[in-house]
């Protein structure tokens, strides 16, 4: 579907960022603005899955596989 253009260490960190965000919601159930860690799903996912939307328009590329 969309070319893989987030590198190893990049794929890494979204995902310890997206998972400490996401957990951060579910500890602080008092914060006023708690559904703000909720952003973190956007790490998470674009960790998992090995693309970003934001990447692709800004022509950015963190894969070091060769194109051929």
């Amino acid at each position: 579907m969309f070319a893989k253009n987030v590198g190893t260490i990049d794929r890494a960190l979204r995902v310890v960022v997206g998972l400490a965000l996401i957990t951060a919601f579910f500890l602080s159930p008092d914060s006023g603005l708690r559904w703000l860690y909720l952003i973190g799903i956007v790490p998470l996912l674009t960790g998992i899955f090995g693309t970003c939307g934001l990447y692709s328009v800004l022509g950015v590329n963190t894969c070091s596989f060769d194109k051929r």
